[in-house]
């Protein structure tokens, strides 16, 4: 089978310390084998409170659904609906890479997403066959089955991801197996996350930072940790219980650890690093997340469906609190309206670029306007400073145009998570017959406060066209399944 890697020499048992790298992988069913023949009994993912999958019975299990698959007449390139739940991490990790064995192309869904959801999805890019943890428990082969002649090359689909949908409808983006292989570990002194043995997330199967997270299950040297829902204390008691040395979170879930006291009620003086993603965290919110947790490095990752694995990547730094990075894995540049790159300091187009680029599934259309010669046009408004380091401005589409003025809603935000009083806030544009539109905000606030002391407070901070006009107390924001904040439906919600 091409989409394995096949140990030279007699089969002698593998001591895991290889005296010399290893080739590149080409697949992603690559990376597994080579995994399974480093390291067969290391935890790769493991549940809170549930089952655990080991490295060699991950490739073992695969190479079985992948039979079944085959057997069952998937056809190379067939897409393929994978419908799980956050407590069914090992199940979807099984399924995936056992779909991509066979040749086939994963479409991964959560389960936790509204009725209809998959079936939109699925019927889009014309997945006729879909697995869930039932159908996948009655697809798996005997013992010894073996692995499908399937033949699987690296320039290859391997996976649709559906965007959030924060701006429009969800576009299907297809990445082929160079670019989800891209960067992987050919040394075991190189694997990432290294100083511990358990990172933590608990990030929803169908969004990129999901599968983000699966890749690093197989290729980074710390065993995948979930819990099946996030709460505050459920994730703060699961990273001192566990252990671990690295968690993952999305920027919602940040500033509900720091709203709640579980950050001081456990014990997490073990973690080293805590990685931000899916959107960029408000300054004062790093800046708390630095004190809350003193030997952690607090590292915020910038990035999008479309162009990963390109992104930028930045450690906290209070001198430079509100930028997002410099390029990794990939180019970066500012462009203008005809997509020349502009000089340091001149604010435009986020352009970034992966080594193998992604593309809508399907949509020529969408293609050339936001893909162009492996550049991705990112949809935000920002600026590079001498150093190289970026500064996003805000979501082209969020800017909010009031009056003769343009008016950044991260600005807006960023601002009013300095009053000690708030803890999460959106800012959006509402029509107003004179202006154009009028900056509102929406504010969860850890304490009572009224909107006109918040008000009076940026004043201070803001040009008097950002004040927002009105400022409502809520209790909550609506979220996508990533957790970014729907601020189409709030814009709706509070139009005049």
């Amino acid at each position: 089978m091409v989409d394995r890697l096949v140990a030279p020499g007699a089969a002698a048992p593998y001591s895991g310390r290889p005296s010399h790298a290893i080739p590149q992988p080409r697949t992603v069913g690559m990376m597994l084998a080579t995994r399974a023949r480093l390291d067969p009994d290391r935890i790769a993912i493991e549940i809170s409170g549930g089952p655990s999958l080991t490295f060699a019975e991950w490739d073992h299990r695969a190479d079985a659904v992948a039979s079944g698959l085959v057997a069952d007449g998937l056809r190379p390139g067939e897409r393929v609906g994978l419908v799980f739940g956050t407590r069914s991490w090992v199940s979807y990790a099984i399924a995936f890479c056992g779909v991509l064995r066979a040749g086939g192309v994963g479409v991964p869904c959560s389960a936790e997403q509204p009725a209809g959801y998959a079936a939109g999805v699925f019927a889009h890019c014309d997945a006729r066959r879909v697995l869930d943890p039932e159908v996948l428990a009655g697809l798996e082969r005997p013992a010894g089955s073996g692995p499908p002649e399937v033949r699987v090359r690296a320039g290859d689909p391997a996976q649709i991801l559906y965007t959030s949908g924060t701006t429009g409808r969800p576009k299907g983006v297809a990445a082929t197996h160079a670019n989800l292989v891209f960067g992987a570990a050919t040394h075991h002194r190189r694997r990432r996350l290294a100083h511990s043995e358990r990172f933590v997330h608990a990030f929803p199967v169908g969004t990129n930072a999901g599968q983000t997270m699966l890749l690093n299950a197989l290729d980074a040297r710390p065993a995948a940790l979930t819990l099946g829902r996030f709460t505050p204390a459920r994730f703060a008691r699961l990273v001192e219980r566990s252990g671990a040395g690295s968690v993952f979170v999305v920027p919602a879930m940040a500033i509900e650890l720091l709203r709640s006291t579980d950050l001081a009620r456990y014990d997490l003086s073990r973690v080293l690093l805590l990685g931000s993603t899916a959107a960029a965290l408000p300054p004062a919110v790093a800046s708390q997340l630095a004190r809350a947790l003193p030997n952690a490095t607090i590292v915020n990752y910038y990035s999008s469906t479309e162009a990963a694995p390109a992104q930028t990547s930045m450690i906290f730094d209070e001198s430079r609190p509100d930028s997002v990075g410099r390029a990794v894995d990939g180019e970066l540049r500012i462009t203008g309206d005809t997509g020349a790159p502009m000089p340091p300091g001149d604010i435009g187009e986020v352009w970034l670029r992966s080594p193998f680029p992604r593309e809508y599934f399907g949509d020529p259309a969408a293609n050339r306007e936001v893909f162009r010669d492996g550049w991705v046009r990112m949809g935000d408004l920002g600026r590079l400073d001498a150093d190289g380091y970026l500064y996003l401005i805000d979501r082209e589409r969020d800017v909010i145009k009031s009056g003769a003025h343009k008016v950044s809603t991260l600005r807006v935000e960023a601002e009013l998570h300095e009053h000690p009083a708030v803890s999460e806030a959106a800012v959006f544009g509402v029509p107003h017959p004179v202006l154009g539109a009028e900056v509102t905000a929406t504010v969860i606030v850890r304490e009572p406060i009224e909107p006109t002391t918040l008000r009076t407070f940026l004043l201070d901070r803001l040009a008097s066209y950002e004040v927002p006009a009105r400022i409502m107390l809520v209790d909550q924001l609506p979220r996508n399944a990533g957790g970014k904040v729907l601020k189409r439906e709030l814009a709706h919600r509070y139009a005049r």
